[in-house]
């Protein structure tokens, strides 16, 4: 039965988590969540939630000068383009990923609303690139336990949560052998 090819449980599916393994040896993905927007047979592509980049969003965006919040890097593909997560059902055209959390939308409508203080920064994340897999690909990397598939996931986590924080939560909430996982060192040689 597919359900149970997987480590924890859960297959890949649109709003779900990946939570990269303790000892992940890619750099890019160290103790990364992604939320996941999309996985059918063409692949799959979401966002790393919990890795701040160095740029305000005012550097970014011409439009949202006043904004001092934090750009995230939603992973190593395309880091030019600029996406967007948030928990307001009144952007148009946005995608529904899983209860009250929203993917995209009319970006104009997200300005103004911001600019006119419609909907709070805080009710959305900005990402550089994004994270995205062939057609199998993440399948052979959940094959290989390179990332832990989470089904809790809700707004506050992504939203509310210190991203430092993120990582180590979501496997505190799976429980079990996922709580101990979130008390391994980054580096065990120090500890």
């Amino acid at each position: 039965m597919e359900f149970f090819k997987y480590k924890n449980h859960f297959k890949p599916e649109k709003g779900r988590l990946l939570i990269s393994e303790p000892f992940l040896a890619d750099p890019n993905f160290e103790r990364t969540v992604v939320l996941l927007c999309e996985h059918n047979e063409e692949g799959s592509f979401g966002f790393v939630v919990n890795k701040p980049s160095v740029l305000k969003l005012s550097e970014v965006m011409e439009d949202l000068q006043q904004w001092n919040e934090v750009v995230y890097v939603g992973g190593p593909v395309q880091q030019d383009t600029l996406h967007f997560i948030h928990r307001n059902t009144a952007i148009e055209n946005a995608v529904n990923i899983r209860d009250e959390i929203y993917w995209g939308g009319d970006f104009e409508s997200v300005v103004r609303q911001l600019n006119r203080e419609e909907i709070a920064s805080r009710d959305v994340r900005f990402f550089l690139g994004y994270s995205g897999w062939g057609p199998g690909q993440l399948e052979e990397e959940l094959k290989e336990d390179s990332w832990i598939v989470c089904d809790y996931v809700d707004d506050e986590l992504l939203f509310d949560t210190d991203p430092a924080m993120i990582w180590k939560k979501a496997l505190d909430n799976m429980g079990g052998r996922f709580s101990i996982y979130a008390k391994y060192p980054v580096d065990p040689r120090l500890n």
